[in-house]
């Protein structure tokens, strides 16, 4: 097989995705020279269009959502000549082989984007298989939900592996494209400073939030089945935890990264009664505009929780007692995913007796909507101090948008899609993965089951229900907002 594919064949082609982030992400591959001149792009779904078609739609979504400093109209003439497509109805085993005739040779090796509902995950790879397009050169990338629970996930991953074996399996999860979680890596093993104080002699709680000012947004039927739980925590959140918490790995290799995610991952504390808080969005204001309840944006009454508070604990020794504080939600005050790390006090604070109070050290990395990294130091104040030593916090900033301003910013998907076509592992997650954090959130699941949690209410625009503000003053933890 060789490492580059010669063809892309992307699933759901005229959907959402597609439109605002793949087509736009091949786009800028192109436009930048990374891929091959001679990859061709297929695209796939139920829509009835012709090649011209499809290329007058792809133009759309580019005119839409490309920046202004990207859109160049013989570029992008050339770009839609890669583009062809293939109407296919993946429920209907018989129209895989008009796929494979479109596709035609794929000797020079074939990625395949499958982004598709679960239960259509199986009848497509057996029309793959049964139409010759999922040979030893074949490789496919798994955009999530693979499932909704440990025995749904373990159906399709096995309805996968009986075609393509791991190492031709790229299980995608977007967050780890992003330039900034990437740089977490960087920041802990590249820096001396860090890595010795990455630990519970040093560290007292993590927090780790990832907030939405959206509603449910098209997604009504999806979201209501998933919930928050299953749609960030069980995938995006379970991801920052394994790279904020993992140990060294020996090199940057695939097999090295995700063995140690994956220790971190099996490491987790099943969570205990109490130390999860749900709520559901009610009527409110979001960004100075009136929005209504969740109820009210479904149409139906639900039990279906839109925010989950975790408190959270890595059974190991760097972590041991170190609680991790996750929460996500949707219709909150803004729109941010952020670690925080907060280190402990000073043992002895030797500006007391002058009056010299301190805060901890604190490190911030913002993975969206900006890109940095914060570090918040005490520092003196300016004076001759004859009423006493004043100490303030200040912040230590790296924007990563300042420092690398000659740089073009990726988005996830760029980067993803390169690496598959590439068959670059690293940044995809492994089965055994995926299977840790299943087990993980299906306990929690039961545990809501057997004790009857159910969603408190929270007004729209707020950060969640009370309970998950008390959830980490019981600790002394205030959130970071």
């Amino acid at each position: 097989m060789s490492e580059h594919s010669s063809t892309l064949l992307l699933f759901g082609a005229t959907g959402d995705l597609s439109r605002r982030m793949l087509l736009p992400s091949l786009y800028a591959l192109h436009a930048d020279e990374l891929i091959d001149p001679a990859l061709r792009i297929f695209g796939t779904a139920r829509s009835a269009y012709s090649d011209a078609e499809f290329r007058e739609f792809a133009r759309t979504a580019l005119c839409e959502f490309l920046p202004e400093d990207r859109k160049a109209e013989g570029m992008i003439d050339a770009f839609l000549q890669r583009l062809h497509y293939q109407a296919l109805d993946a429920s209907q085993p018989d129209g895989f082989a008009a796929l494979a005739d479109k596709i035609g040779d794929i000797s020079g090796g074939l990625s395949i984007f499958l982004s598709t509902a679960p239960s259509l995950f199986e009848p497509t790879i057996k029309g793959l298989h049964s139409a010759g397009l999922a040979g030893d050169n074949v490789r496919i990338g798994l955009e999530k939900p693979l499932g909704n629970d440990l025995a749904s996930s373990c159906q399709i991953n096995d309805a996968v592996n009986a075609v393509f074996p791991e190492k031709r399996t790229f299980r995608i999860d977007h967050y780890l494209g992003k330039e900034t979680v990437q740089n977490l890596m960087a920041l802990r093993f590249a820096n001396m400073l860090f890595e010795p104080l990455w630990n519970a002699n040093a560290i007292e709680h993590v927090q780790i939030t990832v907030s939405e000012t959206v509603g449910l947004e098209g997604r009504a039927g999806f979201y209501d089945d998933t919930g928050a739980l299953r749609d960030m925590v069980q995938n995006h959140m379970l991801q920052l935890v394994a790279l904020t918490a993992m140990e060294p790995p020996a090199n940057l290799d695939a097999t090295a990264i995700r063995d140690e995610k994956v220790k971190v991952l099996r490491a987790l504390r099943p969570v205990a009664e109490g130390d999860v808080v749900t709520g559901q969005y009610g009527d409110g204001a979001v960004k100075g505009e009136a929005v209504k309840s969740y109820d009210s944006d479904l149409g139906k009454p639900s039990d279906t929780e839109t925010f989950v508070a975790i408190k959270a604990y890595v059974d190991n020794w760097r972590w041991q007692g170190v609680p991790f504080f996750l929460r996500t939600g949707k219709r909150l005050p803004e729109r941010r995913s952020e670690i925080v790390i907060q280190f402990k006090p000073v043992p002895h604070n030797v500006f007391g007796a002058r009056g010299g109070r301190l805060e901890a050290n604190t490190l911030i990395i913002r993975l969206q909507p900006e890109e940095y990294v914060r570090l918040l130091v005490m520092a003196k104040e300016p004076g001759l101090d004859r009423g006493g030593v004043t100490l303030r916090e200040v912040p230590l900033d790296l924007s990563l948008t300042t420092a690398f301003a000659g740089s073009r910013r990726r988005i996830a998907y760029e980067r993803l899609l390169l690496d598959l076509i590439e068959g670059d592992q690293t940044l995809f997650v492994r089965r055994d993965e995926v299977e840790a954090q299943w087990k993980w959130v299906d306990a929690i699941r039961e545990l809501w089951k057997t004790t009857g949690l159910r969603p408190k209410n929270y007004g729209a625009g707020s950060w969640g229900p009370n309970a998950a503000i008390a959830l980490a003053e019981r600790d002394g933890v205030s959130w970071h907002e």
